[in-house]
């Protein structure tokens, strides 16, 4: 590994450190090295706190070391006034010579004005360096930015003979297809991802929570499809305590607080009704974890970007089945069960 991959790969440790705590901002790390040593180093951890380059800067013990130093960043230093001054700004005020930057900014704010403000102002910028690995960092942001909707992700769990759910339950109660630890990771997972889809039967049937509670990190906002009002007071996703968007073809429902009502028609253009309007609300990524039908419309749209399937060490028999689905798969064995992990290259 060249040493400006060394460096760049370093910030990109760093900066999944801030993974699911930037939105709507970027994951971005930052180091910078002097004769050979990482003298400073930080991340963007939260929005409207400051940058990774801020904090890297103010990590550095002996500041006149700054003039003569290398910043390495992982993505191009933003050029706009913010909630946070213009990194480039903290740059060039310090005269840092050399800057290495893994990837462009997408954002139509910066989008290689930062860049050129580094050079015209003296700066050696050199910029591409493990720039795929920096895109897959921030490939949430990315597709936001390129392709004005948010990046989803598809998450289910099946039995090993293809079902996810039985016919009929009791009490609402979930059947548990995969075991403690996944559901755990599933946890974590939303975590990481700005809001969590699910439709109007899976609520009916298993009245969820959708929530991080066996992991730590903020709630998702709650996305939630209910078509004729069939969802009521009584169950989970309306108790106000999350940020909630249901979608639902009833008229001048009134929003409150942490429960907004968005009007659509469920017709065959839904799913590009709803991430147009999750787009609106900047909203940057969606994980779905509904029911064999919301799942399967995703698919046949191909409106996804991965898949995360967990294949459960149970049978049911009979039941409803798993979506229907074809593509090549990273198969891996966690704890009991199998995941497998599918990338959606169109």
């Amino acid at each position: 590994m060249k040493i400006e991959e060394f460096y760049i790969n370093r910030c990109i440790q760093l900066a999944k450190n801030g993974l699911g705590n930037t939105y709507p901002n970027p994951l971005v790390g930052c180091v910078i090295v002097y004769d050979g040593k990482i003298i400073g180093e930080g991340w963007h951890r939260k929005a409207g706190e400051p940058h990774a380059e801020v904090n890297a800067v103010n990590s550095v013990k002996d500041q006149s070391l700054l003039a003569k130093s290398t910043i390495y960043v992982s993505l191009e230093p933003c050029s706009h006034f913010g909630k946070t001054p213009p990194c480039c700004d903290l740059i060039i005020k310090h005269k840092i010579p050399k800057v290495v930057i893994g990837t462009v900014d997408p954002n139509s704010k910066v989008a290689g004005t930062g860049i050129k403000r580094l050079m015209e102002n003296g700066c050696q910028v050199t910029v591409g360096i493990l720039e795929k690995e920096c895109n897959e960092l921030n490939k949430r942001f990315f597709t936001f930015h390129n392709k004005k909707r948010p990046y989803i992700i598809l998450k289910w769990a099946e039995s090993k003979d293809g079902f996810i759910a039985p016919f009929t339950k009791e009490k609402q109660e979930p059947v548990w297809i995969s075991n403690v630890y996944s559901r755990q990771l599933v946890h974590k997972w939303r975590s990481e991802e700005q809001a969590i889809l699910v439709g109007t039967q899976t609520v009916l049937d298993d009245n969820p929570k959708l929530d991080v509670r066996d992991w730590t990190g903020d709630n998702p906002i709650r996305i939630v499809l209910d078509r004729n009002g069939k969802i009521t007071k009584d169950h989970f996703v309306k108790d106000g305590k999350t940020k909630t968007i249901v979608f639902t073809e009833q008229e001048n429902l009134i929003s409150g607080e942490n429960i907004i009502f968005e009007s659509v028609i469920f017709d065959k253009q839904l799913t590009q009704k709803i991430i147009g309007i999750l787009y609106q609300y900047n909203i940057q990524s969606v994980i779905v974890e509904g029911g064999n039908k919301t799942l399967q419309t995703f698919i046949d749209d191909n409106l996804w970007d991965e898949a995360r399937v967990f294949i459960g060490n149970i049978a049911l028999d009979e039941g409803i089945k798993a979506p229907k689905w074809s593509g090549i798969s990273k198969t891996t064995d966690y704890k009991g069960d199998q995941l497998k992990l599918f990338i959606n290259h169109d």
